[in-house]
C-alpha cells in the first residue's frame, strides 16, 4: 500500500539519494539513462507513487544547488526539506569525488569561446540558508565559494576561456583592431589590478573583467575580495564581474555591473590578525 502523505523514513531517502547520485553520475559523464525506469524502480522498493518520488528528486537538487553541486536535469529544485534527507546527502558526498571533480580543469566543452551564452543574473532572493540549520551546516562543511577559490587551475582555465571569448566577440563585431588590444592583465602583469582581463565594448570602450570560474550552478557562492570590491566601486563605469558556471559541461556566463550590492549579498568573512 502506497505511503501517501506518510512522512519518509531514513530507510526510504537512502535508496532514493543512492539512485539521485547515480543519475547525476550518468549525466555527468554523458551516459544515457531513463528516469522513468530508475523512477519505477525505486517504486518497487520503497512503495511511493511516481509524483512522490519525483517531488523528493527535486528536494534532492534543491540542496546539491545550495553546495554548488550540479543537479540532474529536469529534476526542478524544490525545497521541502528533512533532517534524514540532509545525513543522506551529506553521506553520499562524503563517500564520492564530486567535490574534487567540480574543481578539475578537464571540462568537455559543449561550446567553442565565441559561443558562449550569456544570460541574465540569478535573482537575489530572501537568506537562503538562515531558516535551516541542517542546509546551513552543510553549507559551511562543502564550502563552495571556498572549493572554487582554492582551485587555482580552474580559475585559470576560466580566465583563459573568457580571454579567448572576448577577442572573438569583438573579431564577430568587425572590430579586430579592438580585439588585438584585449589582455589578460592577471597572467601578464599579476593579480593586483583587482581585476583580470582588458576588454572593450563595441564602442572601443573599455571593460575591465573580473573572472569568476565553478562548475557548480548559476548561484554557486563565490569570493570577492576586498580590492576588487574597492576597484568596482572606484571604476563602476569599466569593471564588470563575469561569472563562469556550468563550466564542466556547458560554459554559460553573466555579468554585474557595479554596485555589486544591487546583485549579490556581501558579507565579511575573514580578517587579517596584525600586531
Amino acid at each position: 500500500m502506497t505511503k501517501r502523505g506518510a512522512p519518509w523514513s531514513a530507510q526510504e531517502i537512502e535508496p532514493i539519494v543512492a539512485d539521485y547520485f547515480d543519475m547525476l553520475e550518468c549525466e555527468l559523464a554523458g551516459r544515457a539513462y531513463v528516469k522513468a525506469e530508475h523512477n519505477r524502480a525505486l517504486q518497487n522498493v520503497i512503495d511511493r507513487s511516481r509524483g512522490a518520488i519525483e517531488r523528493k528528486h527535486q528536494n534532492i537538487s534543491a540542496v546539491l544547488v545550495a553546495l554548488g553541486l550540479p543537479r540532474i536535469k529536469g529534476y526542478i529544485p524544490l525545497a521541502n526539506y528533512q533532517k534524514a534527507l540532509f545525513d543522506a546527502i551529506e553521506a553520499r558526498i562524503d563517500q564520492t569525488d564530486i567535490q574534487d571533480r567540480m574543481a578539475d580543469v578537464n571540462v568537455v566543452r559543449d561550446a567553442p569561446p565565441q559561443m558562449l551564452v550569456y544570460t541574465p543574473p540569478p535573482p537575489m532572493s530572501a537568506r537562503p540558508y538562515a531558516a535551516n540549520p541542517q542546509l546551513n551546516r552543510l553549507v559551511r562543511k562543502f564550502a563552495p565559494a571556498w572549493r572554487d577559490a582554492r582551485a587555482r587551475a580552474l580559475g585559470e582555465a576560466g580566465e583563459a576561456f573568457l580571454y579567448q571569448a572576448e577577442q572573438d566577440r569583438l573579431s564577430d563585431l568587425g572590430r579586430d583592431d579592438l580585439a588585438g588590444k584585449v589582455r589578460w592583465v592577471a597572467k601578464e602583469d599579476g593579480d593586483g589590478a583587482g581585476y583580470d582581463i582588458l576588454s572593450f565594448s563595441r564602442r572601443g570602450e573599455e571593460r575591465w573583467l573580473e573572472v569568476k570560474t565553478t562548475n557548480g550552478p548559476a548561484t554557486t557562492p563565490f569570493w570577492i575580495t576586498a580590492n576588487e570590491r574597492r576597484v568596482s566601486e572606484q571604476r563602476p563605469d569599466v569593471f564588470r564581474l563575469a561569472r563562469l558556471y556550468d563550466f564542466s559541461r556547458t560554459p554559460t556566463a553573466f555579468r554585474l555591473k557595479p554596485p555589486l550590492t544591487d546583485h549579490v549579498r556581501l558579507a565579511a568573512s575573514q580578517y587579517r590578525a596584525t600586531f
